[in-house]
């Protein structure tokens, strides 16, 4: 993906993350990043829960000089389709971003945004057509993400429907989908 043009004036900064894959070594330093940067440690223990259970996934840290600062994971979606006589369809192809975790004193650096267009090429690479994430729009807009209700497709409840995301990775591959977007059964565990 192309360097966004709100990032063009920061290029000295953003090129200071090295984004790679997460490595077993990495396990115990994500625990942490995830547990400084939402406060509590259900995000941690999601991680672990995903990393046994949700296949495939995508799993990538941001490094700073000798130090992880961030963490990103993707993990399998699939959706309840209102339209459909089946109750619900598999859709391996589509996935979840959740949880995404930078350390709070590298917060507003840079490394979030590198994690995320990083994520974005890895579940493109892999095959996944599609991705939704439940965050704020004025930050996720930048990386095209869209308010998955305006095209039919919602998480839990109509009340999640402004912070509710998608983007097509694959154009209109969601254009036929209406329904409910189901995340791995680890995430009803936060």
């Amino acid at each position: 993906m192309p360097r966004l043009e709100e990032d063009a004036g920061r290029s000295d900064i953003l090129d200071q993350f090295k984004i790679r894959r997460e490595q077993v070594s990495d396990h115990a330093r994500v625990y942490e990043i995830q547990k400084a940067a939402f406060g509590q440690d259900g995000e941690a223990h999601l991680v672990n829960t995903l990393r046994e259970r949700a296949r495939p996934f995508v799993s990538l840290v941001a490094v700073k000089g000798d130090d992880l600062v961030g963490h990103v994971l993707f993990s399998p979606v699939t959706i309840e389709e209102t339209s459909s006589s089946e109750n619900s369809k598999e859709a391996p192809t589509f996935a979840g971003l959740a949880p995404l975790a930078v350390t709070p004193e590298t917060q507003s650096m840079g490394a979030g945004s590198a994690l995320v267009r990083a994520g974005l090429q890895e579940c493109a690479r892999i095959g996944w057509q599609a991705v939704f994430l439940l965050g704020d729009p004025a930050y996720y807009s930048r990386f095209g993400f869209e308010l998955a209700a305006e095209h039919g497709l919602r998480y839990e409840s109509e009340a999640f429907d402004a912070g509710f995301q998608m983007i097509e990775l694959v154009p209109d591959v969601l254009s036929e989908c209406r329904g409910w977007v189901r995340y791995h059964e680890a995430f009803s565990d936060l």
